[in-house]
């Protein structure tokens, strides 16, 4: 008995930002999907900003430059959302 393995890493073909999820068309054929919030600089960006993105890496992610945020199919397929950052209240008396 022997068993295939795809070493290969998900790459993506094409990505589309809609109003709520961002889609990703992978190049094995699968479509996956993700809320728009989990990057949340894409979800608090405008739509134009929104609209401007690059795939990259040879299709391991996608940049946004306006806003510096980037995503990558691993981290869409295996559901890792950015976190904010923690801001600190400095107190003064």
């Amino acid at each position: 008995m022997s068993t295939a393995v795809n070493s290969l890493e998900p790459r993506i073909k094409e990505t589309r930002v809609g109003e709520h999820p961002i889609i990703a068309d992978l190049m094995d054929g699968r479509t996956i999907s993700v809320p728009l919030t989990w990057p949340w600089r894409l979800s608090e960006a405008t739509p134009k900003q929104r609209l401007n993105f690059e795939i990259i890496g040879d299709g391991h992610g996608v940049n946004w430059p306006d806003i510096d945020e980037d995503i990558s199919a691993e981290g869409m397929l295996h559901g890792i959302p950015a976190r904010r950052p923690v801001q600190s209240i400095t107190q003064t008396q």
